[in-house]
């Protein structure tokens, strides 16, 4: 049995962690773009955000004023929990409190902020089932400069690969300097329309440089991230060489009738931190 206090000492921790230390993968992509960079301005906002970065982790404060709406994606193996929403709801809670996080969730009509970062629905939870005798937790703080921009298409199927990449570059000319880039994309293919945004959301959830498995849609990425780093739209959408710094595809079988396309762009604070609890 996995105990409800074990899942809220995992959110929690993984929350303080997610929203303090940047990942590692992101932190380097964010380096070799400086390391890259010949416009000025670009190494200035890339000089600063990795400075950011070091000052936040050094003393112990969240990267962002936006600490995010809380995200948590679950892999549950054949393993019995205690009250595992409660678990998560309370990891959230004490986060608030402890690390402080800023408490960002209201009613959607009356903006009334619940201030502890939950309420009606939220945190957001999902849950796949999984092999194996494990429980993986994964926070993704989602801030919302980065969510506003994110948008839907019902495509035809006959728009194909060709409508794909006209909508994801649509979306990102669109977003420009609002969602903080160097951004990351996250691109969901088919499915349902509410599962083409779940798709592109979890797809930001690998790691920057890791390719999806299946060739032909690697090298979707690979072409549409050249795409969108020839907008020149640039860190904090001031000009520069990098835009994106990577763009990722998570897919799903659809209708014969539909082409479902998501795009759920992330900022340059690419926040996640995964846990593993044991019975």
């Amino acid at each position: 049995m996995i105990h409800q206090s074990q899942v809220e000492e995992l959110t929690y921790h993984l929350y303080k962690e997610a929203v303090i230390k940047l990942p590692s993968d992101v932190k380097k992509a964010i380096e070799n773009a400086y390391n890259i960079e010949k416009d000025e301005t670009a190494l200035l906002n890339l000089g600063a955000i990795l400075e950011n970065i070091k000052i936040a982790q050094k003393q112990g404060i969240p990267l962002c004023q936006d600490t995010g709406l809380p995200i948590i994606f679950v892999k549950m193996g054949n393993v019995k929990v205690e009250n595992l929403k409660e678990g998560i709801i309370d990891g959230v809670m004490k986060a608030t409190d402890e690390v402080p996080l800023r408490p960002n969730v209201v009613d959607p009509l009356t903006r009334q902020n619940t201030g502890n970062n939950t309420g009606r629905h939220i945190p957001q939870i999902d849950v796949e089932l999984v092999e194996g005798e494990s429980l993986e937790i994964t926070v993704f703080p989602k801030g919302f400069g980065s969510e506003n921009n994110n948008a839907l298409k019902m495509a035809l199927p006959g728009e194909g690969e060709k409508g794909i990449k006209d909508f994801v570059l649509e979306t990102v000319l669109a977003a420009g300097g609002k969602p903080c880039p160097p951004i990351v994309v996250g691109v969901g293919i088919g499915g349902s329309s509410d599962m083409a945004l779940k798709l592109a959301k979890k797809a930001l959830l690998r790691e920057i440089g890791e390719y999806h498995p299946e060739e032909r849609m690697a090298h979707l990425e690979k072409e549409m991230l050249e795409m969108v780093n020839a907008t020149g739209i640039g860190p904090m959408g001031m000009g520069g060489r990098t835009t994106a710094l990577d763009v990722k595809i998570e897919y799903a079988d659809t209708h014969t009738a539909g082409l479902p396309i998501g795009v759920c762009i992330q900022c340059w604070a690419a926040r996640r931190a995964t846990g593993v609890l044991k019975p």
